[in-house]
């Protein structure tokens, strides 16, 4: 583990919570704790690894990290003239724009002028290897030319904290190994990172220290091989079915049923992304159908009955 004692500290959460309404009875009162009462502090340099179950607040505390969300109580602190960006798939483009035209306001809205911003731009099209599509509407790109998008601008256009979702699980595997060996540079040089992953691999590889959260709490943190046993540990011992307690979330979603469904319902990439990781934590198919909107909710109703009927999924 890095000593930090030495380091500023870039940010901080002090005693941070998020509550909202909620018509589930099984919540308290009908109010569910996102996050309850978080401590902790993020230092310069450092590599920050978050992990737990799906669903337990680890995208919550990202986005109160960049500013997105306001806590309900609680204080977020960030050293004065600092930047951040949260990488997210698809979070923050437009997909009336090009992925120039985004990469140009990302930058912008992460501290560069616009004649910097305009620098970074050819590099950010050969590194994503976007090709022509760097010029075509984001709305066409899959979540993983998302993905490679958001994390080469970002990367490129050098924030002070780089605030990763997941990014770096979504792309061919090539692209993978090649944002993987960027980040190590990166880290190995001034940038500041907190890292949300279900990988392990890359949890234990990138990270200098992890927190691991559950139920809107820190359950463990400090050294990264450390608190990833005391994770493993706690999932072996309960079984770690997942927010659903069941395993037939994998056996009702394979990716071919998935792509189906897409197609069927003009799921976003973005949905299919979040069925995948909910799929993965072992969530049950409530769970996995809780992503979709009222009127894919409703087709997907209607699907079910002409099955029923003996009419097959198109």
């Amino acid at each position: 583990m890095t000593d930090n004692a030495d380091r500023a500290v870039m940010l901080k959460l002090d005693n941070v919570s998020l509550n909202y309404q909620s018509g589930k009875r099984t919540f308290d009162h009908g109010v569910h704790h996102v996050l309850d009462s978080v401590t902790f502090q993020l230092y310069e340099n450092e590599t920050l690894g978050i992990i737990g179950r799906n669903g337990v607040g680890k995208t919550t505390i990202l986005r109160i990290m960049a500013g997105i969300l306001a806590p309900t109580s609680g204080t977020v602190t960030m050293m004065p003239g600092k930047t951040s960006s949260l990488l997210s798939i698809g979070l923050g483009f437009r997909g009336d724009l090009s992925g120039r035209d985004n990469a140009l306001l990302a930058a912008m809205l992460q501290g560069s002028t616009k004649k910097q911003a305009k620098a970074f731009l050819e590099e950010i099209k050969e590194f994503s290897e976007l090709g022509d599509s760097f010029e075509e509407p984001v709305k066409t790109y899959s979540s993983g030319m998302k993905s490679r998008l958001g994390f080469t601008t970002a990367l490129m256009t050098h924030v002070d904290i780089l605030l990763i979702d997941e990014v770096l699980s979504v792309g061919d595997a090539q692209f993978k190994a090649k944002a993987l060996n960027a980040m190590k540079e990166r880290i190995c040089g001034d940038q500041t990172v907190v890292f949300v992953s279900h990988s392990d691999v890359q949890v234990q590889e990138l990270c200098d220290r992890a927190i691991w959260i559950d139920s809107g709490l820190i359950k463990s943190e400090g050294d990264t091989a450390r608190v990833l046993q005391d994770y493993k540990a706690s999932i072996n011992k309960g079984g770690a079915k997942g927010r659903g307690g069941t395993e037939d979330g994998k056996k009702a979603f394979p990716d071919q049923r998935l792509e189906r469904l897409q197609e069927m319902l003009e799921l976003s990439d973005e949905q299919v992304a979040e069925m995948r990781k909910i799929r993965e934590e072992g969530g049950s198919r409530k769970d996995i159908r809780a992503v979709f909107n009222v009127e894919q909710q409703q087709q997907f109703k209607e699907a079910l009955q002409q099955r029923k009927s003996g009419v097959p999924f198109q």
